[in-house]
This record gives structure tokens, C-alpha cells and sequence, in this order.
């Protein structure tokens, strides 16, 4: 799978998402690392890979406490950075955001089986979804719009509050990457049921309220 959300210039055979995490793996180890690190790492064109790092950790029992704020600020910036046809590119403050030891290994312990799944389900199809840049560019806007719901402070109840939003941005990013329109699909349509979960969770938490208050008042 290319690492870049970019799409190749030619079509030579692209590395699989899984052998790129597994590559970080082995090169950090159980230390601590730094975004700007991994970039500098990757290189430039790693931008696609860094997003689905950044949100892996919420789509599996991986505790990262304090980490879903920056973390979706990355992802927020290098998608809407993608959007606009800009290079990928960090502010210093993001750049310094530090992994905790043993991160690498945790989301491939989890996170990995994951993405390998994803990995087999896709293969380029629905070419009309794919078939232009700009396109490509529309897609990531709802990328965009899954991460800011990822860095928002939600509680967390209800569940979920961190897993839909995560896997809308693994997904799309992936089958982005794969050129995927049925995966693209797929992921605009559980990012639909998402909005539709969190106003229903958000409905029946102010009816309680507000029937919690009319008790108290009454």
C-alpha cells in the first residue's frame, strides 16, 4: 500500500500498510518517539501512514491516556492540508507530541490485525469514486471531519465515542490509498451512522436531564 496520499506516478508495486508498522516497530523499539521523529523518519510522503498510526490506538484497547486531542489535531491538519492539494507539514508544537514506550509494538498487537483485514478486503474498484484528484481531495474532507469529532473532550459515555470516529479515518484513508471506491463507500456510510449515533446518545442523555430537572423542580 502506498504511504502517500498523493497516488503514485507509476504503477509499481506498493508496500502493505502492515509492513510499514511492523518496520517502525523493529527501528523505535520499547523508547520514546516523537511525531516530528516519525516524520523525519518516513519522509514527507508517509503522511497517509501517520494519520492511520495516529488513530489505530482508538480503534482497539490500546490505553493512551490524554492522547486523542493531539493526536486528532494531526490527523485533522495533515488531511485538511491534503484537501487543499498542500504538502504534508506539522506545526513545531504537534511535531513534539511524544508516543508512549511500547507504543509501536501495542498497535500491532492490536491495531495490526486491523489494518491486515482492511488490507485484504481492498482492491481498486467503483473507479468513478477514484477517477480524479479532486476527488480524492472531497473524500479526505470527511476524514477531516472524523478527526475533529476524534479530538473533541467527549465522556466516555457513551461508548464508542472514540472507536466510530477512528475507524472512519482508518478506513477512508486506507481505501483512499487503494484506490477503493466501494471502501470510500463504506466509510461515508459509517460516518453517517456515526453522526446518527451521537445524536441519538445526545437525545436520550438531555431527555434524562431534562426530565431529571422537572423532578427537582416539581
Amino acid at each position: 500500500m502506498n504511504t502517500s496520499f498523493h497516488p503514485p506516478h507509476a504503477p509499481d508495486p506498493l508496500r502493505r500498510l502492515s509492513e510499514d508498522l511492523r518496520q517502525l516497530a523493529d527501528g523505535f523499539g520499547d523508547h520514546r518517539v516523537t511525531l516530528g521523529e516519525i516524520m523525519d523518519r518516513l519522509g514527507a510522503s508517509a503522511s497517509a501512514l501517520i494519520v492511520v498510526l495516529c488513530a489505530l490506538p482508538f480503534c482497539a484497547p490500546i490505553t493512551i491516556a490524554g492522547l486523542s486531542i493531539p493526536f486528532g489535531l494531526v490527523i485533522l491538519v495533515l488531511a485538511i492540508r491534503f484537501s487543499l492539494g498542500l504538502p504534508p507539514w506539522l506545526p513545531a508544537r504537534l511535531r513534539t507530541v511524544a508516543l508512549p514506550p511500547g507504543f509501536f509494538a501495542k498497535a500491532l498487537a492490536f491495531g495490526g490485525k486491523i489494518v491486515g483485514w482492511i488490507e485484504r478486503q481492498l482492491v481498486p474498484r467503483w473507479g468513478w469514486l477514484t477517477d480524479a484528484p479532486w476527488k480524492l481531495r472531497a473524500h479526505t474532507l470527511v476524514v477531516a471531519a472524523a478527526a475533529t469529532v476524534l479530538l473533541l473532550p467527549l465522556p466516555p459515555f457513551p461508548p464508542l465515542t472514540n472507536t466510530l470516529p477512528a475507524l472512519v479515518i482508518v478506513i477512508l484513508t486506507m481505501s483512499i490509498l487503494e484506490r477503493d471506491g466501494f471502501g470510500i463507500a463504506a466509510g461515508h456510510t459509517l460516518f453517517v451512522l456515526m453522526i446518527g449515533y451521537f445524536v441519538f446518545w445526545g437525545a436520550v442523555i438531555l431527555e434524562f436531564f431534562e426530565k431529571l430537572f422537572a423532578r427537582i423542580v416539581g
